[in-house]
């Protein structure tokens, strides 16, 4: 570790110019952190912060290092400053309370976020936590999540770490293709209608969740995306919970240019073993702004209708080897794509048919998943359009895969 002015006043250490914690030392901070506008901070080794950390200047790390800065203590952390503190690695963990972390400034994280313990409070003080391209999160759970804005850069799929109060409610989505793509997120446990009044609504729309809500800025970009909410039952009213004989759950969004709630369709996911909420609401969506669940009428099949069949093993056995739209051939005028439960397109294609053109659980090359590549078991979200003569009809749902 080089340090050339680093001093403490009133049981505060400060900052004033170049401080480099190289790799494998490792220095811990008793005492309130203050990096002035002069200062700038290197870590590339470990770094352990116990009191609270303020970041005017510059705080960084070398790219090819792995330098961890870890937020643990036994007493509330206040984590503020004008300038964007830029860490490798970082954890969170502190006992004091379930939200402990009080995030005033904007955290860019380059690798992993372990949120071990402690609810980053970021809603009430401006935060932001950033993500950067193919940084990723671990443990998070009820206990720990960021209550404020997500801000991921860059293509991939993330699960955006959001929740509110005793609740971890994520969305999933695939953020573009292109470094260039910039998303934000944020969750709240309060009734929408106060922002846009649900008495506004397409007349598809038969009622909209009044508990709980989730924005979605782009903020750069221009893909359209596959968003995926969680349910959970403590927060999500039980109408909305699970679809019934005459209505089904859809995600409603609040659409500016009509002044108005619209549904963007959607389908509930299986229940999710190993996570703290229980199922997934999926759908392709039109726009970006405030979302939620609603319920719309039940709509009677149509005459011309196929039959969608929800579950492949392509192991070769003449048994469910491919993704079988039966009475499709009919329908030659159609497209069909499937994405992974984070948004990412795995497949793609047209004139869909039953013979020569299916799908049998490999990737097309079109996503971050190498053409030719057995997909990973799991469950998978398709969109499939086809033309009739009447009208362009729409079919979604869940696709699950066995590639064991």
């Amino acid at each position: 570790m080089s340090l050339i002015s680093c001093h403490e006043i009133k049981a505060q250490l400060v900052n004033e110019t170049d401080l480099k914690l190289d790799k494998d030392a490792v220095m811990a901070i008793y005492m309130d952190y203050e990096n002035t506008p002069k200062g700038n901070f290197i870590n590339d080794g470990q770094l352990y912060i116990f009191q609270n950390w303020k970041n005017d200047g510059i705080v960084t790390y070398t790219d090819s290092k792995d330098g961890f800065t870890f937020f643990t203590g036994f007493e509330d952390q206040f984590i503020e400053g004008t300038q964007i503190s830029n860490f490798k690695n970082v954890s969170f963990k502190n006992t004091s309370s379930l939200i402990p972390f009080h995030l005033g400034g904007k955290i860019l994280i380059g690798g992993n976020s372990i949120f071990d313990k402690g609810v980053i409070l970021a809603s009430d003080y401006g935060g932001l936590v950033i993500f950067k391209d193919k940084a990723t999160h671990t443990l998070t759970s009820d206990l720990s999540f960021v209550d404020g804005q997500v801000q991921k850069i860059g293509s991939g799929s993330f699960e955006f770490p959001v929740g509110a109060g005793n609740y971890f409610r994520p969305s999933y989505h695939s953020v573009g293709t292109g470094d260039g793509m910039i998303y934000t997120t944020q969750y709240l446990n309060k009734n929408s209608s106060s922002l846009h009044t649900h008495d506004k609504r397409d007349e598809k729309l038969q009622k909209i969740n009044g508990n709980e809500y989730w924005e979605v800025t782009q903020n750069k970009g221009a893909d359209k995306i596959i968003l995926s909410l969680s349910m959970d039952s403590r927060t999500t009213p039980s109408e909305f919970f699970n679809s019934s004989d005459d209505y089904d759950v859809v995600i409603a969004r609040w659409d500016a240019d009509s002044d108005k709630w619209i549904s963007e369709g959607g389908d509930v996911s299986d229940p999710l073993a190993g996570k703290p909420y229980e199922k997934l609401l999926t759908a392709q969506v039109s726009g970006y702004g405030i979302f939620t669940t609603a319920l719309v009428k039940k709509v009677p099949p149509i005459p011309e209708d196929v039959k969608i069949y929800n579950a492949i093993s392509p192991n070769d056995d003449g048994l469910n080897d491919s993704f079988l739209i039966e009475g499709i051939k009919n329908f030659p005028d159609n497209q069909l794509e499937i994405f992974n439960r984070w948004g990412v397109k795995v497949y793609e294609t047209k004139s869909y048919n039953e013979s020569d053109n299916m799908f049998k659980g490999y990737s097309d090359g079109r996503a971050t998943i190498k053409r030719g590549d057995k997909l990973p078991t799991g469950t998978y979200f398709y969109v499939l359009k086809y033309n009739t003569d009447k009208r362009t009809i729409e079919r979604t749902g869940y696709l699950y895969i066995n590639n064991q």
